[in-house]
């Protein structure tokens, strides 16, 4: 998968939770990417708001791209629906289109209210996306200090810097 790829699954993914009225925020390496990084990534990383009617129209949603828990065994049972969903937090899906992961809580911060006020908005041309704020991704990437994450920081502060430049 190029970066085109990995731009237009994203693209897909949030065109699908705002069509069913989805809270979310997109947060690692596809934030970045809004963010004006080249980084590259493969995956999309969400975190969404836990209300039982949130957890409903994320479930209602997901089930169109048949989403499978990563990494466990093919005969593991699993449901997909609201009641899982609460009963879970972090979930790694594979989906029709690439890996998923949904986030209920971010290191260091918590859950999506902690970070909901602070996220900055892009317009997709379909549809509009709130990301995790520049300086939420630094504190997160800071906090995480894998080492993949390095490269990631040192692009997200050049950004910062770039923002934070007069005229």
């Amino acid at each position: 998968m190029d970066d085109a790829t990995a731009k237009l699954d994203v693209l897909k993914v949030v065109e699908l939770l705002a069509r069913h009225g989805v809270e979310f925020l997109v947060i690692g390496g596809q934030a970045a990417i809004l963010h004006g990084s080249p980084q590259l990534t493969y995956d999309t990383d969400l975190c969404y708001r836990r209300t039982p009617e949130n957890l409903e129209r994320l479930a209602r949603a997901l089930t169109e791209i048949h989403p499978t828990l990563r990494g466990a065994s093919p005969d593991l049972p699993f449901r997909l629906d609201a009641q899982s969903l609460a009963l879970g937090s972090n979930f790694t899906f594979n989906t029709d289109w690439g890996p998923l992961d949904l986030l209920a809580w971010v290191e260091p911060f918590g859950a999506y209210e902690a970070l909901a006020d602070r996220a900055e908005e892009y317009d997709l041309g379909t549809v509009r996306v709130k990301a995790i704020s520049l300086d939420d991704l630094i504190a997160v990437k800071r906090h995480i200090r894998r080492p993949k994450d390095q490269m990631a920081l040192f692009q997200l502060e050049a950004i910062k810097k770039l923002r934070e430049a007069p005229g």
